[in-house]
């Protein structure tokens, strides 16, 4: 196994949405709603947008400091209450420069600006895809 489980990877490919937590200059915790891809070639998660990266909170403050989480998570099913998800720790590079064809590569619906976000997973946490929904299922990869 790499550092994603098969049935991990077939979740992150399959979903678009989630959150990046960061924090602050001021160390004030931070989470935004980004786009997710998982790049299968290095194994990471990418946090691409189509608006000025460099411009945003979330750049900034995992360019300060890099130690991020990623949520990506929804629901399988609402009767019954079925929620799974993947919560992703690690440390976020922040390359200003590559993200268009980075963002074409991992077939993203929108055109990456340049500078994206890049996760190297240290932590993974994984509920509702191959244990119970409530039974979160936490390992360490780096």
């Amino acid at each position: 196994m790499g550092t994603f489980s098969e049935l991990e990877v077939e979740y992150l490919t399959n979903q678009l949405l989630g959150r990046i937590a960061t924090v602050g200059v001021d160390g004030a915790p931070h989470v935004t709603p980004v786009g997710v891809f998982f790049d299968p070639d290095t194994e990471t998660i990418v946090i691409g947008s189509g608006a000025d990266m460099t411009a945003s909170k979330k750049f900034r403050d995992a360019s300060r400091h890099p130690e991020v989480a990623v949520v990506v998570d929804d629901l399988a099913s609402l009767d019954p209450w079925t929620p799974r998800g993947l919560e992703v720790r690690g440390l976020a590079e922040t390359p200003i420069t590559g993200g268009e064809r980075l963002g074409k590569r991992l077939g993203a619906p929108f055109d990456f600006h340049p500078a994206y976000i890049r996760v190297q997973p240290r932590r993974i946490v994984a509920w509702g895809l191959d244990t119970d929904s409530f039974a979160a299922a936490a390992r360490d990869v780096a």
